[in-house]
């Protein structure tokens, strides 16, 4: 299937925050992605809005240049950071350079390198290959059917759930690092589900697992403050309500899931 051309970007800061993460602390995020949200989903919970340019197709969005500079300005501050977080305003792996961006970061800042992704390109060698740069990947996975995953991430109708589970096989295999499994809980999840998802879980074998909440309603208009699913500081917007599960069957679920995998879990808290 044809794609449509991506939009030229412009010119845009690189380096935001540092964020409050519940995941990793005091973050440092790096967007690859640039003005323009670009990813391959458009999850109904996703924090930028409705996703611009929907796309399987990698290039370079921002030049390496521009991020080098960006975070030797970030250096020059002395702010203290815990990580740095590649997230931005879409999917980081559609970035054809980010394997530069990493090797560039590693040799700018000490702190670990973290990359969030929505797994869907992870049955790509080259992305898998730059990925071998980072010290934690957080791969999502929010469904545990076809039509789950249609109904949450939206994706390109060419992206499918087997491809994506086993492109995240592929990686598990061959990545040293700590690979975390991110999954986003909009609502309760049944018995059935619950069960499907810990099958996966055993298959998939992460180091971790981080299970996330939407902390406000999805806002309907693009915003550039929020590049990430964590707490960030922003303007008012026009937004819609999204479900949301109690503290209590966050905990439980989190609870059964250690029991039956023993993979340790981690939960975003519920105020």
């Amino acid at each position: 299937m044809s794609q449509s051309p991506i939009p030229e970007k412009l010119e845009y800061p690189s380096v935001y925050g540092p964020v409050n993460s519940w995941r990793f602390g005091q973050s440092l995020g790096i967007d690859p992605i640039g003005i323009i949200s670009t990813c391959s989903f458009n999850c109904v919970y996703c924090q930028l809005g409705n996703i611009q340019q929907k796309t399987t197709q990698r290039q370079i969005f921002v030049p390496t240049s521009q991020i080098i500079s960006d975070l030797q300005r970030f250096v020059r501050r002395e702010v203290p950071i815990d990580v740095v977080t590649i997230s931005g305003s879409g999917e980081p792996t559609l970035a054809l350079n980010l394997g530069e961006i990493l090797a560039a970061t590693k040799e700018i800042i000490k702190q670990p390198k973290v990359v969030l992704t929505n797994s869907t390109l992870l049955g790509d060698k080259s992305v898998r290959d730059a990925l071998a740069l980072a010290d934690i990947v957080a791969v999502k996975l929010d469904a545990v059917s076809s039509n789950q995953l249609r109904q949450i991430n939206q994706p390109l109708d060419t992206i499918d759930l087997p491809d994506i589970l086993k492109g995240i096989e592929k990686f598990r295999q061959e990545y040293q690092g700590c690979m975390a499994i991110q999954t986003m809980i909009l609502s309760s999840w049944t018995a059935e589900i619950q069960a499907h998802y810990i099958h996966l879980i055993k298959r998939l074998q992460p180091d971790e697992i981080q299970l996330n909440i939407p902390y406000r309603s999805r806002i309907l208009v693009d915003q550039l403050e929020s590049r990430d699913d964590e707490i960030v500081e922003s303007r008012s917007y026009s937004c819609q309500n999204l479900k949301c599960i109690s503290a209590e069957e966050l905990s439980a679920l989190a609870q059964k899931i250690y029991n039956v995998t023993k993979i340790p879990v981690r939960y975003a808290p519920i105020s």
